[in-house]
Parts: structure tokens; sequence; C-alpha cells
């Protein structure tokens, strides 16, 4: 098997596992715990800081949002089993960078991994993170390649894999669905709401070593739980959710 098989073999295994990876996050979070300190001088700061990777989280959300929004049918996706892709998205986000659902999924998971203030955690999460999506993505771009051919190319050659070129702005062929979005991505919201709510509950239990609940974390994660759930049920139950041709 050749280097370039073996790549894209490993980026489709990874591909679908890839919901799994906020699980290694947690995992490589309890090795950060003896670590955690509040350097930040005051409540106030703290609380600043809290915001600020709330935001970082959220904005991956919205990110994931407005991809998923605008999407044409058929591609951008949660399959897991093996690559779809109905046609080539190339407008929208998709005209400023090629994977923005994995830059979405950075985003939110950052935050998480700042949120502990520990530098050595986030370093290391945003090294796995890339190292495990890197391979995904090639093996998608080889998908994509065998079915598009110099259409892909030609929109590889032009728009950065992750980092956004916000001059290359094309607008989208499909106008953004609220509802598509809100099928698509209701899970991440439960996951911010978790992930920081359970960030902040382990650090309160290694500083004081009882359990000690901040009512806005636990407030989050109650809402994100009854949106998640009210969410599922009209996906899975009912037609609300349901556009028409997408």
């Amino acid at each position: 098997m050749s280097l370039r098989e073996h790549l894209e073999d490993s980026g489709n295994w990874l591909f679908r596992w890839r919901s799994f990876l906020p699980f290694c996050l947690f995992l490589i979070y309890f090795t950060a715990i003896p670590h955690i300190h509040r350097p930040l001088g005051s409540e106030r700061l703290q609380n600043a800081w809290e915001v600020f990777c709330f935001v970082i989280s959220f904005t991956g959300l919205l990110l994931r949002c407005l991809v998923g929004g605008q999407a044409a049918p058929g591609t951008s996706g949660r399959n897991t089993r093996s690559q779809v892709a109905d046609s080539l998205n190339t407008t929208g986000i998709y005209s400023t960078v090629r994977h923005p659902l994995y830059l979405g999924n950075f985003l939110m998971w950052l935050g998480i991994a700042l949120f502990c203030f520990v530098p050595w955690f986030a370093l290391v999460f945003s090294l796995c993170f890339w190292l495990y999506y890197e391979r995904i993505m090639f093996a998608e771009e080889e998908f994509l390649r065998r079915k598009f051919g110099e259409t892909f190319t030609a929109w590889a050659s032009r728009t950065p894999a992750f980092i956004p070129r916000l001059s290359n702005w094309r607008p989208a062929a499909f106008p953004f669905s609220l509802k598509i979005a809100l099928r698509r991505e209701y899970t991440g919201l439960f996951g911010i709401g978790v992930g920081f709510a359970s960030m902040d509950q382990f650090e309160h239990l290694l500083a004081t070593h009882r359990i000690s609940l901040e009512m806005h974390w636990i407030a989050i994660c109650i809402f994100s739980l009854f949106i998640y759930i009210t969410l599922r049920m009209l996906k899975k139950k009912t037609k609300i959710l349901d556009v028409s041709h997408r």
C-alpha cells in the first residue's frame, strides 16, 4: 500500500470516529487538573476570561450553523460510515475556506480547552486536533478530487484549507435556513453546555474537595439539555424542521 493510500485509509477510519475526539479532550484534561490555577488576580478578570472562552466556543457553533444552513442538499452532513457529496460546495463560507465545519469544531473545543487556563493543555489539544483532522481532511479531499476532478482542483487551488481568506467571498448558492441549521447542530450546543459545566465543576472539586455548583454554568447546561431534547424530538417525531428540496 502506498503512503497516499495509507493516509486516505487512516483518514477514512478517523472520519468514522471523529465524533469521539471530545472524549479524548476530557481524558487529556484529567492530566491537566493538578496544574489548574487561577492567576488572573481578581474575580472580575476571571469572569471575563470565562466569557471570552465561551464566546470562542459559541463562535465555532455559529460557524457550523452558518455552514449547515447554507449547504447544498447531500453535503456537509453528519454521515460517519462513508464520504458523501452529491455536489461540491464552492460558495458562501466554502468560498473562503475548504473545511469550515472542522474550523467550527476547533473553535468549539478550543474555548473549552482554554477555560482551565493551563497553556500546555491548549497547545496539546491544538496539536492533537491537527493530527487527528489532517488525515480526515486528506481523505475527504481525495474523495472529492476523484468525484469532481478539475472543478475540485480549481476550487482547492484558490481556497485555503483551514484559515479563511475573506477576500474570496462569494454569496451562497442556497439561502440560509434556520430550520436546517437547528436540525443539524443541536448536539453542538449541548456539547458546549456540558463541557463548560463539567470543566468548572472539576476545577471546584480540585480546589475545595467538594461539589460547588456555579449557577450560571448549571443554567447554561440545563438550557442546552432542554434545547437538545426539544430539537431532537422535533427532528425524530415531526416534520417541523424539514425544508422541501433541502
